[in-house]
């Protein structure tokens, strides 16, 4: 059986201002850099030694992996980053909502609409989780620490069945999926330990 263990980095400055932030490789906040030392003081978290471990590249998943983990040594896989917000990067509703590109962006499907100079849902969930499946197939168990965006992705689409949407799947900061892979078999549970949710199927 194999493990994937899916983590989320911790907040940003965008998270704490309610910006839209994928593309833009911005650091840990204070404040996140503190929620991540409280819940690894928690517990909770696995056991990663013998794990491959990969990140998006991006800063704020290199400083929650080291946070969390100390100096491993790890690959990057960019393909594994947030989605491109483009011409709405680093701003929040209040500068955004009388914007008729924003409201279109809004009030259509964005999942499949594009922000100017900006990529679609659609096409990041295809790029990551070509990524994953990739990394996944490979020996051993893994560590990947990226987004919520693409962990969402992953887990609709290996958990169809549980109906949930993107935004259901999107882990809290800090937290995450543990994946137990098993031929034809797929269960989680959730990072930290001591959540009640689980599925498989």
């Amino acid at each position: 059986m194999k493990r994937v263990y899916l983590l989320r980095h911790g907040r940003t400055e965008a998270n704490d201002r309610h910006l839209y932030c994928g593309s833009t490789d911005l650091s840990l906040s204070p404040s996140g850099r503190e929620a991540l030392k409280e819940l690894r003081r928690k517990g909770g978290y696995p056991e990663i030694s013998g794990c491959r471990v990969i990140t998006s590249g991006m800063r704020r998943a290199e400083e929650t992996l080291r946070l969390f983990y100390g100096e491993v040594s790890h690959t990057a896989e960019p393909e594994l980053r947030e989605v491109d917000f483009g011409a709405f990067e680093m701003r929040g509703y209040e500068e955004l909502c009388t914007d008729p590109d924003y409201r279109a962006w809004c009030e259509g499907d964005n999942r499949r609409n594009t922000p100017p100079g900006g990529e679609s849902g659609e096409i990041m969930e295809k790029r990551v989780l070509s990524a994953f499946h990739r990394l996944s197939a490979q020996e051993g168990d893994l560590l990947i620490v990226c987004h919520g965006g693409p962990i969402a992705a992953i887990m609709a689409d290996l958990f169809p069945e549980e109906g949930k949407n993107l935004y259901q799947w999107q882990p809290p900061h800090g937290t995450g999926y543990t994946l137990e892979l098993d031929g034809q078999k797929k269960t989680w549970h959730p990072i930290p330990k001591g959540g009640d949710e689980h599925g498989g199927n």
